[in-house]
């Protein structure tokens, strides 16, 4: 079994009288002390950082929409209190 992450390798080998669950749990333990799996984790929902004018873009959106919202709950078009539902 080799692991290969930012040029870190781990490589264990099968002993003599080794089961294949002894060795999968030495494999575990040495990418788990290394910190392998840890950055496994980190990197699993890697979201990339947006530009600057992307987040501009979307906040000025969020903002129209919010003074829509606003508005439209002022002229007593939208109940605030009733419950938002969304489908999916």
């Amino acid at each position: 079994m080799t692991e290969i992450t930012a040029s870190t390798r781990v490589e264990v080998r099968r002993g003599k009288n080794e089961s294949t669950m002894a060795l999968i749990r030495r494999f575990t333990r040495r990418a788990q002390s290394l910190g392998l799996v840890r950055e496994m984790r980190d990197r699993r929902y890697y979201e990339r950082t947006r530009s600057k004018n992307v987040e501009h873009k979307r906040a000025l959106v969020s903002k129209v929409r919010r003074e829509n919202y606003n508005e439209l709950v002022k002229l007593g078009k939208i109940d605030p209190a009733a419950k938002k539902t969304r489908k999916r």
